[in-house]
């Protein structure tokens, strides 16, 4: 199943999703919640690193991490597209190993089913 993946852009969107359900594992806290005006073919997953775990190389470097999960995510794992997504990264995400994050984080998508 292929389907674009688009950012989140409204601050009221964000607002929404930190009010909605979360999941947290380790490396990253994920919240989900179906927002009315999104489109059902299109997944919409922002990511946000906070300025406490590293300077900017840090921080994009998580960024393009978790984008490259996300992007696996969607051709491996049968995500809910109603759902909206957001992911804040925690500071141990940086030293950990690419391959157990992208498990824990698979692990959690197929919870959100």
């Amino acid at each position: 199943m292929k389907s674009k993946i688009l950012s989140l852009s409204k601050s009221e969107d964000f607002q929404n999703l930190l009010n909605g359900k979360k999941i947290i594992n380790p490396y990253s806290t994920i919240f989900f919640k179906k927002i009315s005006s999104k489109n059902n073919k299109l997944l919409n997953v922002s990511f946000v690193t906070k300025r406490k775990i590293g300077n900017a190389v840090k921080r994009n470097k998580i960024k393009r991490r978790l984008r490259s999960i996300m992007n696996d995510a969607v051709k491996n794992v049968n995500i809910n597209l109603n759902y909206s997504y957001l992911f804040i990264a925690k500071k141990n995400i940086f030293e950990a190993n690419y391959k157990t994050i992208k498990e824990t984080i698979f692990k959690d998508l197929i919870k959100v089913r």
